[in-house]
């Protein structure tokens, strides 16, 4: 509904503009100068104490023109770079500046040569535009300012819209000192901190509403907008040091996000997760059906690693929350820790660096292989095992699989019928399998005593998988030659002490659960499982999500987007269809995807529609969960 008799002022530099534009003018017409930084440095602080109004805005305009000894010739260049520069949720929400234009006034310190030819691609007319003016030489240097204009003065803002006695409420929009001096001053009604490009304290503290970006106070406003929900009411909580870059990529798409170090018992997450949209997580932390209840407002949980035994997927699945993880970013890692584990175990390495360790020269061949030639045998042909199959056959192994599934070979690798078969030949034997609970203990006493003698065992998969006592029994009496162990039943919340019956035995590589961790792996898992988050938040796409009937979706042009999850029963499609009919609207696409509980209809909509059908989408039987996206 349009608002009636409000008026928008805003401000041009950091808000309309992602720049202030004399310092983007100084870094024009100082180009190839050897104090261009010094110069440059000089301008960005004189213009933040007249932001800020820690010196007068006159005295700040002087030494500011002083500095750039520029030109006229030079402003064509400025509006060129300012045009590429305009605040991201300005750019995006231009609908808003088509259709309020008669009602949207600028009032800028800056000047009215860079201004208007920016702001007219706004639809807002120069008469629109409060600003100053430069002075020009003869030769078209810029010399200084109409001083006579209330825009050079200090606190020239309040003057200026004093002058134009604005009818109806008056909203500025701003992010400095001479924007909220004009609501302390009485002449205008709300001030709006705008913080999209820079948080000015000042500015901040004195707002009736900090603004990260324009959707936010469209949304206040309950104006048009280009998204439907501002992404910086969206609480993202990452927990269990999650790299640094996730934090980036979630922030720098607008999302409000908390980083926490480590992981949260389930007490103190039931407290943390009230409020939370996105919980981002590792291994360690339980998301149990007491966490779900308590989080009323989860849309996605991301796990930052491949195993999700850590949440309860089924019931997630019933609350309507997407689970996603990523079970491939850590592949290439795993698969060099193997190769270095095996050939390692192969030579003798590890008893050898310890008797070097104690001060024990022992230079031996004995129980030193090389590894070509050996027969490898990979338990789990899955992304890491075919990945691995590959790197071994290149060094010489002779690479046999098992997988309960069909799995074609690759290379020259050789598939085993039974586990059995695949124990009985195999010098080396690697386990890449998942962390379904019925895999408790597939490597137990039976299955160490089909192995070879004097064979090597490898576990980079999850911990409850071998019988830890079988193996240390095994390791013992000789039957197996080494071991390398990267995952235990039981692992710490947390770093500090750790015990393991496989401590102190000869040639064990132990490692505290690091297969994955590499930089490079946790880079490509802080990129893929933000993408997968926010292709879900942003656009309503479930590709990848692992309890969650999967749908790819085109990308929305000029509609609304309802995303309606519901329990997968006969009829409710009908009602839904039932209800859009109702109230006339126009769809333009939908699409449904089901699993065996839940069902997931996504239906575009023309721009315009009867606020009434959401209330009446999310009251159809079943609905789980609704929600519009535009």
């Amino acid at each position: 509904m349009i608002a009636v008799g409000r008026k928008y002022v805003f401000d041009f530099d950091s808000t309309l503009t992602r720049v202030e534009a004399l310092d983007v003018l100084a870094e024009l017409t100082l180009q190839g100068k050897t104090n261009k930084q010094e110069i440059v440095d000089e301008i960005q602080r004189i213009t933040n104490l007249g932001i800020d109004g820690d010196i007068s805005f006159t005295e700040s305009l002087e030494k500011r023109i002083k500095l750039l000894n520029a030109n006229k010739s030079d402003l064509a260049g400025l509006v060129s770079e300012l045009r590429q520069k305009i605040s991201k949720s300005i750019e995006s929400n231009k609908e808003f500046f088509e259709k309020y234009s008669d009602d949207i006034y600028v009032i800028s310190c800056g000047f009215k040569e860079f201004i208007d030819p920016i702001v007219k691609e706004y639809n807002i007319p120069s008469d629109r535009v409060y600003a100053n003016t430069f002075e020009f030489d003869e030769d078209g240097a810029i010399v200084g300012f109409d001083a006579e204009n209330p825009l050079a003065l200090h606190n020239g803002k309040i003057e200026c819209l004093k002058r134009l006695d604005l009818e109806g409420e008056v909203q500025v929009i701003g992010d400095g000192y001479s924007d909220y001096v004009m609501r302390e001053a009485g002449i205008a009604d709300k001030f709006f901190a705008y913080t999209e490009n820079v948080h000015r304290e000042k500015a901040a503290v004195n707002a009736d509403h900090v603004t990260p970006n324009l959707d936010e106070f469209l949304f206040v406003n309950d104006l048009p907008r280009n998204i439907s929900y501002p992404k910086n009411r969206i609480k993202i909580l990452l927990l269990e040091n999650v790299h640094p870059d996730a934090f980036e990529n979630l922030s720098d798409d607008g999302f409000s996000v908390e980083l926490v170090k480590h992981s949260l018992p389930e007490e103190e997450l039931i407290e943390k997760i009230k409020g939370v949209h996105v919980l981002g997580i590792r291994s360690k932390t339980q998301v149990t059906q007491k966490v779900l209840d308590a989080a009323n407002k989860l849309l996605v949980v991301g796990a930052f690693c491949i195993g999700t035994t850590q949440i309860d997927l089924e019931y997630c699945r019933r609350k309507g929350v997407v689970v996603f993880n990523a079970p491939y970013s850590n592949t290439r890692s795993v698969v060099e820790l193997a190769i270095g584990e095996i050939i390692m175990l192969m030579r003798s390495i590890f008893p050898r660096s310890t008797e070097i360790h104690d001060g024990q020269w022992q230079k031996t061949a004995a129980g030193s292989r090389e590894v070509r030639g050996k027969n490898l045998g990979i338990v789990g042909y899955g992304n890491i095992g075919k990945q691995l199959s590959v790197l071994a056959e290149a060094i010489g192994m002779r690479v046999y699989y098992y997988d309960i599934n069909d799995q074609l070979a690759l290379g020259n690798a050789i598939k085993c019928n039974t586990l059995e078969d695949l124990l009985n030949v195999s010098d080396v034997v690697t386990l890449h399998i998942d962390d379904n609970k019925a895999n408790k203990n597939f490597i137990g006493e039976r299955e160490i005593n089909q192995m070879k003698n004097g064979a090597m065992l490898v576990n980079l998969s999850r911990g409850f998988v071998i019988d830890i006592e079988a193996l240390a029994t095994a390791l013992k009496s000789g039957k197996l030659g080494g071991a390398a162990v990267d995952v235990y039943p039981k692992e710490p919340r947390a770093n500090g002490e750790f015990y393991t019956e496989l401590k102190g035995l000869s040639n064990v590589i132990l490692t505290p659960h690091i297969g994955g961790s590499t930089e490079e792996a946790q880079r490509n898992i802080a990129d893929f499982v933000p993408s997968k988050i926010m292709g879900y938040i942003n656009s309503g796409d479930t590709v990848d999500a692992v309890n969650f009937p999967n749908i790819r979706l085109p990308k929305q042009s000029n509609a609304h987007r309802f995303l309606h999850i519901h329990k997968n029963v006969p009829g409710v499609m009908a009602k839904i269809n039932e209800v859009l009919a109702k109230y006339e609207m126009n769809i333009t696409g939908q699409y449904l995807s089901t699993d065996s509980e839940v069902g997931y209809v996504i239906s575009d909509m023309d721009k315009e529609y009867n606020k009434d059908v959401v209330k009446a989408l999310k009251k159809v039987e079943h609905t789980i969960k609704f929600r519009v996206l535009y």
